[in-house]
């Protein structure tokens, strides 16, 4: 989704080509990234009230989301 906020784009500016190649040769990290996509896209749905959650599970979906890009950001820093 375009308009959903925290895209890899977004919290990784100029480093979408460096993504884009791990995920093509590890596939652990496109798991990663799908997790990331997926979470995201719960926070959004949740935030926006498509599909509203509780105040609890939302926040433990944001804790996950900020563990996987963590993940991702170390990845795409050790290269």
């Amino acid at each position: 989704m375009s308009n959903t906020p925290h895209t890899l784009g977004e919290e990784f500016p100029g480093k979408l080509d460096a993504i884009h190649a791990l995920k093509a040769r590890d596939t652990g990290f496109a798991r990663i990234l799908e997790e990331y996509d997926d979470v995201n896209e719960q926070i959004h749905k949740a935030e926006t009230h498509i599909e509203p959650v509780s105040q609890e599970h939302e926040a433990t979906l944001r804790k996950r989301r900020l563990m996987l890009k963590d993940a991702i950001a170390g990845a795409v820093t050790a290269g």
